[in-house]
This record gives C-alpha cells, sequence and structure tokens, in this order.
C-alpha cells in the first residue's frame, strides 16, 4: 500500500512539473508584432519591476482608475474578471463594487502575482475574489461565466492575442462586455514607451477581427482611453489558418 501511495504521489508531481513548464513557461524576450496591424507587442511586466509601479501612489492621479470603473456602471451581484491583474489593485477595486453578491475573477499568469493579490484581498477582507492562474495563451475562465472582462494596460503585452482573445470571448456572457484601458497612442505627450500604447484604430482591427464589435470609446481619464466592445454576431471561423508572426502571450 506504502509503495503504490509513492508511486502514485510521483506521478502526480512529475504531471504537475510537465503542465507547468507547458502552460506556464517564461514569454519570449523578443515577442514581435501583432499579425494584424504590425504593432510593436510590448515585453510582459515581471513581478519584481511591476509591483511598485503597479501600486504606486501616483497612480490615482495619473489614472483616474474610479472614474474609469464609474463609467462602466458595475452594479451588485455581477461576476467579471480582472485579467492580468497584477497585485489585485484594480480586483479589489472591482470587488467593492459588485459586492458580496458578486465575483471576481482576478487572473494573472504569474503565481508571485496572484499569491499578492490573495494577500491583499485578505488584509482587505474583500472574501468575493477569486485568483486565477492562466496561460499565456488562455485566460483559463468558466466559459460563459462573466459579465465583463477587464484589461487594464494588459492587451498590448499579449504576444499571442488571437488566443488570448479567443479565451476571453469564450468566458464572456451572450451580453458580456470586454473593456480595454490603455494608454492613448495618439498622444506624444504622455510619458510612456510606445509599445505600451495603443490606438483605438489598433484595437478595432484587432478585436473586431477576432469576433468583437466595438461598442463604445470613453475619453474621459487623463491618459487612457476607455474601449469597450461586445460579442460579435458571429464568431470567427476556428478552422481559419492561423496569421503569422505570433508566439505566446
Amino acid at each position: 500500500m506504502t509503495r503504490a501511495r509513492t508511486i502514485l504521489a510521483a506521478l502526480l508531481t512529475l504531471a504537475a512539473g510537465l503542465w507547468t513548464a507547458r502552460a506556464f513557461q517564461a514569454p519570449p524576450a523578443n515577442p514581435g508584432v501583432d499579425p494584424v496591424t504590425g504593432r510593436q507587442i510590448a515585453n510582459v511586466c515581471g513581478f519584481g519591476g511591476c509591483e511598485a509601479w503597479l501600486e504606486r501612489p501616483e497612480r490615482e492621479q495619473e489614472e483616474n482608475p474610479d472614474g474609469a470603473l464609474d463609467a462602466l456602471k458595475l452594479k451588485p451581484g455581477m461576476i467579471v474578471a480582472d485579467v492580468g491583474a497584477g497585485t489585485g489593485y484594480m480586483s479589489l477595486k472591482l470587488a467593492q463594487r459588485i459586492g458580496p453578491s458578486g465575483k471576481v475573477y482576478a487572473e494573472d499568469v504569474q503565481p508571485q502575482m496572484l499569491e499578492k493579490v490573495r494577500e491583499n484581498a485578505a488584509k482587505a477582507r474583500a472574501s468575493n475574489i477569486v485568483t486565477v492562474l492562466g496561460s499565456y495563451t488562455d485566460p483559463m475562465l468558466p466559459k460563459e461565466g462573466t459579465d465583463l472582462i477587464l484589461l487594464v494596460d494588459v492587451y498590448h503585452e499579449f504576444s499571442e492575442p488571437q488566443k488570448m482573445l479567443r479565451g476571453i470571448r469564450a468566458a464572456l456572457k451572450p451580453d458580456g462586455r470586454l473593456v480595454l484601458l490603455e494608454y492613448r497612442k495618439e498622444d506624444p505627450s504622455i510619458p510612456i514607451r510606445p509599445e505600451h500604447k495603443m490606438s483605438v484604430a489598433e484595437v478595432k482591427a484587432e478585436l473586431e477581427a477576432e469576433g468583437f464589435k466595438m461598442s463604445q470609446v470613453i475619453e474621459t481619464l487623463p491618459r487612457q482611453h476607455i474601449i469597450i466592445l461586445t460579442k460579435a454576431a458571429v464568431a470567427p471561423s476556428a478552422a481559419r489558418p492561423a496569421a503569422a508572426g505570433g508566439t505566446s502571450r
């Protein structure tokens, strides 16, 4: 009996290791360009370098995140996802707005980030936040389980955006919304590297190619677009050949 348990434990450990290596490998050092628009894809912001940036005191003034959430008209009881949640800065704000009857999926590909989310949620007594370890090509969210998916300065780092968008589309309810907050590339005075900005035209071209429809663009934030998209009536064909140039998020 002891021998059988030892063998089973070894097999489970091996399987876990293979899954980790396959799904959560480090992103490429040079992710290339988006195959639809030719936009330079930005490198993923890692835990060591980004924690201070995500939690900086100036963020409230520079980005007005509460103003962004005001524009989304969130309601108690909603199920939302914060994809690329980082330290949970926005997840905590979402959790407060949707209340204990709602749920926030805080998704990230970096386990260290999710540890920080859980730590911050515990401090804030936010029991309605569930962490999700996604992969670089799939957010791993429940199918048709979310009313709203929020990406705050994240989409431009997806180095295989087509696969990520298909996973995101599958996770939205039929009437769900996908919301991107992205620094405005149209404004050169915004002090952010160009590859970490996006234009409205780029978002429209890239996301409408994957079965989304641009619904609204709100320009009330100091530096970012609020871009709201819904599912298009017809999904993109899963059988079509993938565009060249993608790697993995």
